[in-house]
């Protein structure tokens, strides 16, 4: 799976990685129900790390579809939330 952050470029990401992301992204999304900003941006700093530790980063010049975005690293609680649908950042 091709995976976007926004600002950042793009990795590719073996599926076998999926059942961390999820966790981390559970995580981001009670965090962001209760309003805790600094959990939040604990949790989207980690999610970010895991994505580009576990993936394989694609040259700058690659423009691939992305299969899932994710808000850059200094991207808001509020801009998060505009971004999510029912099923979080990541399709479970």
């Amino acid at each position: 799976m091709i995976v976007r952050i926004m600002g950042e470029g793009q990795w590719r990401v073996d599926d076998c990685h999926f059942v961390d992301l999820n966790k981390l992204d559970d995580e981001l999304l009670a965090e962001m129900e209760s309003g805790d900003e600094v959990g939040f941006r604990r949790t989207l700093g980690a999610l970010l790390q895991a994505v580009c530790r576990c993936g394989a980063a694609l040259p700058d010049d690659s423009l691939e579809p992305s299969e899932l975005i994710l808000p850059s690293p200094d991207a808001t609680l509020e801009e998060v939330r505009d971004m999510l649908s029912d099923d979080g950042l990541i399709p479970g």
